[in-house]
């Protein structure tokens, strides 16, 4: 073909390409379809006008390409930005459902409270307590009603009621889980309370007073109870009503949907707190201006949550919410040479959960085993004063640090690196297979070991903490030491090199691993519950059917069967979350530095060159 035919034949698509780069809000995905576009008329040009400008315009305008692709998209420094100016309020209008239900339940719940307090004077004291209660009813007799705000430092009580506020939303959106029933049963009990708790004041006439004080902070922060109860029934959606997608599918969807909406209400939350803690307590402040800083809260949350996202559908929103994509088939597989976002990997942590189950589970079953030995076969005193199990919801997962450090099991935190390394090097083994990575011989499988053992003693010491910290500690650098794990075995490199690597990886996509790990320890938390409800209770309570024991030793029975139980599902906790972190190796090894991109660009130029030979 003549240089200026080929350029006749392409030149629109070429100034289309042009016009795409340009744009501010150009589609990565769409750019890179592009670019293979392009290197191919770049390798056409470099095989049959290696000398001509054509070839020299492509090669600028590919480089344009490759730059808007794995530059900008992996450090997109508005992505904050736009997140709470268009992806926010899209999946707020795009849940406006659930957020009605969510105010419903929640209003209709406060009436219920008030109508109840006012047909019965207990009732507010079976709601409340009788600590409280009587804590209220002492600080009315000496003259100052909201002197429960003002009993710790400004500081303290802004950190605690944090605290406690982002658990009970954290709580009110994860279980919606179990079908939105759960989340619906959060906003009935809440809003019982708050309305029992409105109308204890209200019938010993302090309507006002009360309502100047508490709505200070109260306007926030049942705002984001609501918020948080409305990700809840977007959660609990796909697994209610999954439509065309498997059940399992569908509550990715739903999942990544709620997990966003929910990030967007923890700067809430945690104002919400600040206020309480700083505001409230002035009580001697004029109402007037407390009166003004409650409706500018209350306007602030129907502006951005009401109006806003309805404006925003009016206009039409920039672009569609990015969905977790999923595969129609039946048989999903998972690609290690695309660079994903965290929906995307969360999706293929669980398509290879499934593939693996039955290796991980066994796996999981003996790593049990080990630890179960360790923790009643070492150390002094009985199964039950080793390990103590609350009989009420999500008292096992309060209790959980005693399964880390345990002052009646020195052993325990050694036991704990052994259990996590040969887990993590099973998963990461079966990942690299997959991969078709480097297979280590057997002389090499007990260094490959002894390296993953190294990354999670890391792990383990941050669990060794064991504060109320360590959630928010293990949330922000658990992708680190499993990093590191993965790469000191896929890489067949020593630990102090495996670390830099990681750090390097982890530099410049910590934003993705944040949001893949906060996902999988969400869902993890889900699954521990399991090891807090009636169910297993109730086979414990069937294994007391069977085995006719006393009441001391069924006690001691009972601590045994639990601790196995709890163990074992934490352990399959554990295989998911390094199932995240080996694919994350992947994803952020190909934002840094693109292998298999590269390929790709060679075997285009492989063909052409080939086809040239032939015409030739």
């Amino acid at each position: 073909m003549r240089e200026t035919s080929f350029i006749e034949q392409n030149k629109d698509k070429w100034r289309e390409l042009e016009q795409i780069i340009e744009n501010p809000r150009k589609d990565p995905d769409k750019l890179n379809d592009l670019f293979v576009q392009i290197t191919d008329d770049l390798s056409y040009s470099r095989t049959f006008y290696p000398n001509r400008s054509v070839r020299v315009y492509l090669n600028g305008l590919a480089q344009r390409i490759f730059f808007s692709i794995y530059k900008n998209r992996r450090s997109r420094a508005n992505r904050l930005f736009t997140f709470w100016t268009d992806e926010l309020p899209q999946l707020i209008y795009e849940a406006r459902a659930e957020f009605r239900l969510s105010f419903l339940i929640f209003l209709l719940a406060c009436l219920i409270g008030a109508v109840s307090s006012a047909m019965d004077e207990q009732f507010a004291t079976v709601i409340l307590g009788d600590a409280y209660v009587d804590m209220t009813l002492e600080n009315i007799e000496s003259g100052d009603p909201m002197a429960v705000y003002k009993q710790k430092g400004a500081f303290g009580m802004s950190l605690g009621i944090a605290m406690n506020n982002l658990f009970v939303a954290f709580l009110t959106f994860v279980m919606g889980a179990f079908f939105m029933l759960g989340t619906m049963a959060i906003l009935i009990r809440n809003g019982i309370m708050l309305g029992a708790f409105q109308w204890f004041f209200i019938e010993r006439g302090l309507f006002l007073d009360s309502f100047l004080t508490i709505w200070i902070h109260g306007t926030l922060e049942i705002s984001a109870i609501i918020i948080a109860g409305a990700a809840g029934l977007t959660l609990g959606r796909g697994l209610a009503f999954p439509g065309t997608y498997t059940r399992g599918q569908a509550f990715q969807q739903s999942a990544r949907r709620g997990i966003q909406i929910m990030i967007g209400i923890v700067p809430i939350i945690i104002l919400a707190g600040i206020i309480e803690g700083y505001l409230t307590r002035h009580t001697e402040t004029p109402d007037v201006v407390r009166g003004a800083f409650i409706l500018s809260c209350l306007a602030f949350v129907l502006t951005y949550f009401v109006w806003y996202p309805r404006h925003k559908a009016r206009r039409g929103f920039a672009a569609p919410a990015r969905e977790t994509r999923l595969t129609a088939s039946r048989e999903q597989r998972i690609d290690f040479r695309s660079i994903r976002n965290a929906g995307e990997l969360f999706s293929d942590v669980l398509v290879f959960y499934k593939m693996r189950f039955g290796r991980i589970a066994l796996t999981a079953f003996c790593t049990t085993a080990i630890f179960s030995f360790v923790a009643f076969f070492t150390g002094t005193g009985s199964p039950s004063e080793r390990f103590y199990f609350p009989a009420e919801l999500f008292g096992t997962a309060g209790k959980i640090g005693q399964f880390f450090v345990n002052e009646k099991i020195p052993l325990l935190p050694l036991a704990n690196v052994l259990v996590m390394s040969i887990l993590a090097y099973v998963v990461f083994h079966s990942l690299a297979r997959l991969d078709s990575g480097p297979q280590p011989g057997r002389g090499q499988r007990l260094i490959g070991f002894l390296k993953v053992m190294v990354a999670m003693a890391g792990l383990e010491l941050i669990l060794w903490g064991n504060g109320s910290y360590t959630p928010f500690l293990l949330m922000g650098v658990i992708a680190l030491p499993l990093l590191w794990g993965y790469v000191s075995l896929r890489e067949e490199t020593n630990a102090i090199t495996a670390l830099g690597r990681a750090l390097a990886l982890l530099g410049q996509g910590y934003s993705k691993a944040f949001g893949l790990f906060a996902i999988l320890l969400i869902v993890g938390f889900l699954f521990f519950t399991l090891a807090d409800t009636a169910l297993a209770w109730f086979f414990l309570d069937l294994v007391t059917w069977v085995v006719h024991l006393g009441e001391p030793a069924m006690s001691e029975l009972s601590a045994v069967v639990l601790t196995f139980v709890t163990i074992f599902i934490l352990n399959l906790i554990y295989a998911m979350l390094f199932i995240g972190g080996g694919l994350l190796y992947y994803s952020l090894r190909e934002a840094r530095e693109a292998p298999a991109l590269m390929e790709r660009i060679g075997q285009v130029r492989l063909r052409r060159s080939i086809r040239g030979l032939d015409q030739e």
